[in-house]
């Protein structure tokens, strides 16, 4: 089966790939999605060896305009997304707070992790940790793997040879930091650190791991370890390491909008994505780590609770994700940002 792609001139600019049905049928699926369209390909297409008669409209959107897509449809009485799958769990989060979704009925909810759901409405999908990626030819000792030695590491750099997240373009980036500071005492003098040494901050975990790989960035700091992990098993200069003091775990979250044209078919995917099979499409054709227990594959959550126990620190699904949204606090952070990489207290 080969998907039309159709780049369509829409106000946020969706990126929409048609995916017909495999035996035919009137019936389709709308999903929203922060997720590339070529990386959700195995995905769709296994979802549609069960459901053979129903046809995928994927949009491929930044999460931002996920959110922002879904209000304005409700709002003005018209047909939304089937399924909301996003990186951004607080925007996702207050889209639920907000009334914009709906319960969903799935099978697996009761089983599902008390962290990983909120209201039967939001599921987190994926386990996906913050990393340290770099440059192997430059580490041949390995690199720093705690904030600690970071910071002292930092010192010495090259300037400008050291990346992380714009947390002001990065909605990921930011809820990185945000937890960083709930964790590490000593977030501001790591990031003082950074700006000394001539810091580059970029909007994607791509973009830092692109300047690792070609040897500009000796070091990428909060990578999403799903993109890392990826290019690290195809690309030999990239490596990448779990800090040893804690690990801040995200992860991408699904739900069925109120307004969905189609909330049963919202709910069909949302049960495929929370079952063993698509749990074990997410880890071993996607490379985004399963949060199903069932799934025991090396970069599973199952596994990395193993390994790491209590230095994993998911980020719950909850209302507590709304606190990172409030203007005013989100201000002050930006601005300390900018001020400690600048030099300034």
């Amino acid at each position: 089966m080969r998907a039309l792609l159709l780049c369509l001139a829409l106000p946020a600019e969706a990126e929409i790939t048609i995916f017909p049905a495999p035996e035919g049928g009137e019936r389709e699926l709308v999903l929203y999605s922060s997720l590339d369209s070529p990386l959700a390909r195995p995905l769709v297409e296994a979802f549609q060896a069960s459901r053979p008669d129903v046809a995928v409209r994927y949009e491929d959107l930044l999460a931002g305009e996920i959110a922002a897509r879904v209000m304005e449809e409700t709002d003005k009485g018209a047909p939304t997304a089937d399924l909301v799958f996003s990186s951004a769990m607080d925007v996702t989060v207050k889209l639920a707070n907000d009334g914009y979704a709906r319960e969903a009925d799935v099978p697996g909810a009761a089983a599902w992790p008390d962290w990983a759901a909120w209201r039967n409405m939001v599921f987190a999908l994926t386990f996906e940790p913050g990393v340290i990626v770099y440059h192997r030819p430059s580490f041949p000792d390995g690199p720093p793997d705690t904030r600690a030695a970071l910071i002292d590491w930092l010192a010495t750099a090259p300037k400008g040879q050291v990346g992380t997240y714009d947390i002001a373009r990065s909605a990921v980036g930011y809820l990185y930091l945000m937890r960083d500071l709930e964790h590490f005492a000593d977030l501001w003098p790591l990031v003082r650190a950074m700006g000394r040494a001539g810091v580059q901050t970029f909007p994607t975990s791509q973009a830092v791991i692109d300047g690792v790989n070609s040897g500009e960035l000796k070091l990428g700091y909060n990578v999403l370890g799903s993109y890392a992990a990826d290019q690290a098993a195809r690309l030999p200069d990239v490596g990448l390491v779990l800090p040893r003091d804690y690990v801040v775990v995200i992860s991408r979250v699904a739900l069925v909008p109120r307004a969905a044209a189609s909330p049963d078919l919202g709910e069909a995917f949302l049960e495929f994505l929370m079952s063993r099979d698509g749990q074990t499409v997410l880890a071993e054709r996607l490379r985004l780590p399963a949060v199903s227990l069932e799934v025991r594959g090396k970069d599973s959550a199952a596994a990395m609770q193993e390994a790491l126990g209590a230095k994993l620190r998911p980020v719950a699904v909850s209302p507590g994700l709304l606190a990172y949204l409030d203007g005013a606090s989100r201000a002050r952070v930006l601005a300390q940002w900018n001020a400690a990489l600048e030099g300034g207290e």
